[in-house]
C-alpha cells in the first residue's frame, strides 16, 4: 500500500492533466467573481466573504464525508505549513474582496496578471522549479498581449491598485504553498481550510455589516459557492500534477472569459486590440503547452536510453 508522499509522487508528473484542471479552475473562478462583483453592490466585504466560504463549504462537505468523513481528509501533521498558508490566503482573499468593491474586473484582472511572475518567480525560489528560458519568454510575451488587449491608462495605479498588487503577490505565493502541501496533505483539505477559518473570523462582523438577502441573492451566492469550490479544487488538483511554472502562464486565459462575459451579459463587443492581444494570449498558453510536451517527451528519451 502506498503512503501519502509516494502516492503524491506517483502522480505529481501529469502537466498536462494540470494544465487542463488549471484552466477549468480558472474560468469557475471568472464566472463566480462576475456573480461576486455583482452582489458586493449591495452586500459588504465581511458578508460577501462570510456567504461566499459558507456556500462553497456546503459541496466541499458533501465530498468529505463521501471520501472517508472528517478523521481521513482533514488529518493533517503539517499544521504549522497549513497554518502559514491559511493566514496569507485570508489576507489575499480580502485584497481582492475589497479590491471588486473600488474597482471594474477590468482593472482588477489587468493586475492580477503579473500574477504569472510571481509565481515563476517564487517556484524557482521555494520550490526550486527549473525555469527555461522557453517559459520565460512565455510569461513576458503574454504579459504583452495582456497590456495590448486591455491598454491600461495612466489611472491604473490609482484607488485600489496597491491592494490588487499585494493581493496578487499573495495569491501567487499561496499557490506555491498549496504545491508544497500537495505532497503530503490531501487536496480536498487544502480546499476546506481557507473555507473555515474564513467563516471563523468573518463572522464577528456580521452583527454591523449584515443586510438582509432577497431569494435571488440566496441563489447567486449558492452559485458562487458551487463554482468557487469547484475552482478552488481544480487548482489544488493542478499544482499536485504540474509546476507552479508551467501553470504560470494559464492565468492569462481568464481573459478570454472576461472577454466573453462582457459580451455575454452585457453586450460589449472587444476592440481590435481586444482581438490582437487574445491571440498573443492563447499563443503563449499554446506555447507553453509545446514546451511542456517538449521537456516530457525528452525525460521520457532519457529513461528509455538509461534502461538500455
Amino acid at each position: 500500500m502506498l503512503r501519502k508522499p509516494e502516492l503524491a509522487h506517483k502522480w505529481a508528473h501529469r502537466p498536462l492533466l494540470g494544465i487542463g484542471l488549471m484552466l477549468m479552475g480558472i474560468a469557475f473562478y471568472v464566472l463566480s467573481d462576475a456573480f461576486l462583483k455583482y452582489l458586493m453592490g449591495t452586500y459588504s466585504v465581511p458578508q460577501t466573504a462570510f456567504l461566499r466560504a459558507f456556500s462553497r463549504l456546503i459541496p466541499l462537505s458533501v465530498v468529505l464525508f463521501l471520501q472517508g468523513g472528517i478523521r481521513h481528509v482533514l488529518s493533517t501533521n503539517q499544521k504549522k505549513r497549513h497554518g502559514i498558508r491559511l493566514i496569507i490566503n485570508l489576507a489575499y482573499t480580502y485584497a481582492f474582496m475589497l479590491s471588486f468593491s473600488l474597482n471594474s474586473l477590468t482593472v482588477v484582472y489587468t493586475i492580477s496578471y503579473t500574477s504569472s511572475f510571481f509565481m515563476v518567480l517564487l517556484g524557482s525560489l521555494f520550490l526550486k522549479e527549473k525555469v527555461t528560458k522557453e517559459k520565460w519568454i512565455a510569461v513576458g510575451i503574454g504579459m504583452i498581449g495582456v497590456l495590448i488587449a486591455l491598454r491600461p491608462g495612466l489611472d491604473l495605479f490609482e484607488k485600489g491598485a496597491l491592494i490588487i498588487l499585494v493581493g496578487t503577490w499573495l495569491g501567487a505565493l499561496n499557490k506555491i504553498l498549496m504545491r508544497k502541501l500537495t505532497e503530503t496533505e490531501n487536496t480536498l483539505s487544502i480546499a476546506i481550510y481557507p473555507n473555515l477559518v474564513m467563516i471563523l473570523v468573518s463572522f464577528p462582523f456580521l452583527f454591523k455589516n449584515w443586510t438582509s438577502m432577497p431569494w435571488l441573492d440566496i441563489t447567486l451566492f449558492g452559485i458562487v459557492g458551487l463554482l468557487t469550490a469547484g475552482g478552488q479544487y481544480a487548482v489544488a488538483q493542478a499544482l499536485r500534477f504540474a509546476k507552479a511554472s508551467t501553470l504560470a502562464p494559464m492565468d492569462y486565459s481568464s481573459f478570454i472569459w472576461v472577454i466573453s462575459l462582457d459580451f455575454l451579459y452585457w453586450g460589449q463587443i472587444p476592440s481590435l486590440f481586444s482581438f490582437i492581444g487574445m491571440i498573443i494570449i492563447i499563443s503563449s498558453n499554446l506555447y507553453i503547452l509545446y514546451c511542456t510536451y517538449k521537456e516530457e517527451k525528452g525525460k521520457v528519451l532519457t529513461q528509455e536510453i538509461s534502461t538500455d
